[in-house]
């Protein structure tokens, strides 16, 4: 008979047991359901609830369990649902009748709650260090090429010249930002619900703050029934995931396009491509392609869960055992791509001489050209039109505009003189975008230093 079946005259029928079951997933939380439990029995015993030598038993039976389970040697029992009736079942076998007290004051309600938020506290920890290590790598090639120019873009049209050090280094502001959205994410996450009950909380005179200290958090929940329904904070970790997940999704667009022949400005790593089965020539950056691809799959992890979660009446409803899934998806997706997203770049060998070439085609220097103008008096918008012209003119003739000699540029004004070459440069373009979080070399190896500064000091 179930732990809960004395109310029933006859037992659930199998097919419920399959569908009611979430042991197949929710069996990971063995190590966060045992901790609970081992406060939770340490608690009671130290508060009288129930005698200490049966407290003390408890927690001896729990820690073999864990031992067994971290063993293999545990076999999980369909019809005892879930971990927590499991870990139950198993203690009851192992200690009898000091086994059935531990669930004194406490509800599965409440405990599937401490054991989903104490998996979140580690999985931002966990996705915090994994995203300061790619923080590293960017900074580690942005230091290599704080002097390497490619084009800027938008609409995917080149632009204006940067240097590949700057376009690392934006990358570095969109992770250190999911680094922080995992350090609130956790901070929301650190409160203990454990004395919340089904609902209505308990009778028992429980000690919360000291259940909150033994698993290390640093507060409890204030209602209730909030307590055993909220789950705000697996849809954080799952927004900071989706954030995350966009921003890898975009670089690798970015790489996905560099490795192709049209840009050539960058080789994956033979390690990190594939080839076809069909095409000897093919090198194909499929580990790229599968962030990108897996981004989505994180981004239904969020949308079912809230749209889950959007018509639940307070208090706890049997929907919410669908947030496990989605949440141990999300953080193992997280997790992977992560982790191969930084090897593979770390790999990456970048074409220099192709990025300079593309940043001096396509007319990246004109709005130097107009600002050129601009500095000797010419109205900006007189500059703008001058320019354009130029650049139709040159674009008629299959020329750059430093091709054109010093009496065909004055054809177009006479403000132009001999620096105007050296004004329009691609590497003064860069260097004279002297302004804080500008592409000039100096300016990125300032950002390089704040950045490592800001790593260092990072803590969750």
């Amino acid at each position: 008979m179930k732990l809960w079946g004395g109310r029933f005259s006859k037992p659930t029928d199998d097919l419920v047991d399959d569908f009611h079951s979430s042991i197949t997933f929710d069996q990971r939380l063995y190590r966060q359901d045992i901790a609970g439990s081992i406060a939770h029995a340490t608690m009671l015993g130290e508060r009288g609830v129930i005698p200490k030598a049966d407290a003390e038993a408890i927690v001896r039976a729990l820690r073999e369990i864990q031992a067994d389970f971290e063993a293999g040697r545990v076999t999980f029992a369909l019809d005892a649902e879930d971990i927590h009736m499991n870990v139950e079942k198993l203690l009851i076998e192992r200690i009898g009748d000091a086994g059935k007290r531990l669930h004194t004051g406490r509800s599965r309600n409440d405990q599937v709650v401490l054991d989903c938020r104490m998996y979140v506290k580690d999985a931002c920890a966990e996705a915090a260090e994994l995203m300061g290590a790619l923080c590293r790598t960017l900074i580690s090639i942005a230091s290599e090429h704080t002097e390497t120019i490619m084009p800027g873009y938008t609409h995917l049209q080149r632009a204006q010249p940067i240097t590949l050090g700057h376009h690392m280094m934006a990358y570095f502001q969109m992770f250190s930002r999911d680094m922080d959205r995992m350090r609130e994410c956790r901070r929301r996450a650190d409160v203990m619900p454990l004395g919340s009950g089904a609902l209505a909380g308990t009778t028992y005179p429980l000690d919360r703050e000291r259940v909150a200290e033994l698993l290390g958090f640093s507060a409890i929940t204030q209602n209730s029934l909030d307590g055993v329904s909220d789950r705000d904070f697996v849809c954080d970790y799952l927004y900071a995931a989706s954030a995350c997940m966009m921003h890898l999704s975009r670089f690798c667009e970015e790489l996905i396009l560099w490795n192709s022949h049209e840009f050539r400005f960058v080789e994956m790593d033979d390690a990190y491509a594939t080839g076809s089965s069909i095409m000897p020539q093919k090198k194909n950056p499929d580990v790229a392609e599968l962030i990108r691809g897996k981004t989505g799959r994180v981004y239904g992890d969020l949308l079912g869960l809230l749209t889950t979660l959007k018509g639940l009446p307070l208090a706890y409803n049997k929907d919410m055992q669908e947030d496990k899934e989605a949440l141990f998806d999300a953080r193992d997706t997280l997790v992977k791509s992560l982790t191969v997203f930084t090897a593979m770049l770390s790999a990456c060998t970048f074409n220099t001489e192709n990025m300079a070439r593309g940043a001096a085609g396509g007319f990246t220097n004109a709005t130097d050209a107009a600002d050129y103008l601009v500095k000797k008096g010419m109205p900006f918008r007189d500059a703008h039109a001058v320019i354009g012209r130029l650049v139709l003119a040159c674009e008629r003739e299959g020329r750059a505009l430093l091709d054109l000699s010093l009496s065909e540029l004055r054809a177009y004004s006479e403000l132009f003189d001999e620096d105007v070459y050296d004004a329009c440069s691609m590497r003064s373009c860069v260097a004279l975008r002297d302004v804080p979080g500008g592409p000039a070399p100096n300016r990125v190896r300032e950002a390089i230093d704040q950045a490592r500064a800001w790593l260092d000091a990072f803590s969750m």
